[in-house]
């Protein structure tokens, strides 16, 4: 945590702001700096909170490797299958390629993420082990929360409870889960074992949720009903959820009241031919929603750069959201929601609120989402890691 002195801002009733121990301790016009604090001239740049990525997957990304053509699959299972077969053949660390792309995210603003890391009982906690390390080697970038993710699924793979136990055992700090009708065609049994090890250790959820239509839907009850039962409100999340984009009034609407109730969060990547969860009419039914870059360069996708301001933008165009506030609004979908999400406070730009802030050639908010302009000052805590792209020290 540093000290710094921002001025020359573009930030609504206040040109300068002063961190002190990495947090805000001063904001305005008349702002000043004591003797010997660093200084940053904004250039009259506008201020914005930092963003914060609540789902990706360092473990599976390809960055730092030659392109390799995507390899096809028309379900998740065979996506699953066909991403086993080309891990085996790559022989890059997960440490290296998942750095990578925390440094690339780190340069484009983002300064916190939850990584989901595979665990099966072909890659035993290999995966948990390399990204755990990226905590010590990139932490000042990037902080990093973890979700013990069972791609292959949990009853169908026998022996992936038991790692998923110990991988939280070693310092993952959630659990995930995956399609208990679609991948493991038992919910009730996939569900007592993510529930079960949450209540073991006290820690929150984030399952993937690809299920379509009612199917998904009841499985999404299920959720919310055992986040009431354990009294885990706030501390779920439902990763997709793409049924949520194709029910009937009537049952979204029950659906919606008793995710909020149990204060289930919703992730989504905004993403290609399917459904997706309605933000507007979630929001206006008490559910939290946030949106995630998700894949970045890997087997499920040859896409993907890293950049949120672009996954906001992509969002907008998929929810026909145009006006300036639907486009700040999406903007606090890749920065302030998720953040609460991840327990990390309020986001805001504020006194009292971590200095974790990017520096942006805008005029307003719903200027920097259309313009989606990569040349950004990235603040972490009140140091300067990224100016335009590079990483500073």
């Amino acid at each position: 945590m540093s000290d710094l002195f921002i001025h020359n801002l573009r930030l609504p009733a206040a040109s300068a702001i002063l961190i002190t121990g990495g947090k805000i301790a001063a904001m305005g016009a008349d702002v000043t700096a004591p003797e010997g604090t660093p200084r940053f001239d904004a250039g009259g740049r506008l201020a914005l909170p930092a963003l914060v990525d609540a789902h990706i997957h360092l473990d599976k990304t390809l960055i730092g490797l030659p392109f390799i053509p995507h390899i096809p699959g028309s379900s998740v299972a065979e996506r699953i299958a066909a991403e086993r077969h080309l891990r085996r053949t790559i022989d890059l660390p997960v440490r290296v390629r998942g750095g990578k792309l925390l440094e690339r995210l780190a340069s484009l603003g983002t300064v916190a993420v939850r990584s989901h890391i595979d665990i099966d009982t072909e890659a035993g906690l290999a995966n948990v082990e390399q990204v755990l390390a990226l905590r010590e080697s990139h932490g000042h970038l990037v902080d990093i929360q973890t979700v013990a993710f069972p791609q292959s699924g949990i009853l169908r793979d026998p022996g992936t409870a038991a790692l998923m136990d110990a991988a939280i055992a070693a310092g993952v700090d959630l659990v995930g889960g995956l399609d208990p009708a679609g991948i493991d065609g038992d919910v009730a049994g996939h569900l007592d074992v993510v529930f079960g090890i949450a209540e073991k250790y006290g820690i929150g959820v984030d399952i993937h949720l690809h299920d379509a239509a009612e199917l998904g839907a009841f499985e999404l009850e299920q959720i919310a009903l055992r986040t009431l039962a354990l009294g885990l409100q706030g501390r779920v999340n439902v990763s997709h959820a793409f049924s949520l984009g194709a029910l009937e009034p009537a049952r979204f609407a029950q659906l919606a009241d008793v995710l909020a109730r149990a204060e289930v969060s919703i992730m989504t990547s905004a993403p290609g031919p399917v459904p997706m969860p309605p933000i507007k009419a979630l929001r206006a039914a008490g559910v939290r929603v946030f949106a995630a870059n998700d894949n970045i360069r890997d087997a499920w996708s040859p896409f993907g750069n890293g950049d949120l301001v672009e996954r906001a933008g992509i969002l907008c165009d998929r929810q026909d959201m145009r006006a300036d506030d639907d486009l700040a609004l999406a903007y606090d979908l890749v920065s302030a929601v998720p953040a609460a999400v991840m327990g990390r406070g309020d986001a805001a730009l504020a006194v009292g609120n971590a200095g974790n802030i990017v520096l942006t050639r805008a005029a307003s908010v719903a200027e920097a989402v259309a313009d989606r302009a990569p040349a950004r000052v990235v603040i972490k805590a009140g140091r300067v890691i990224a100016i335009d792209g590079e990483l500073q020290g």
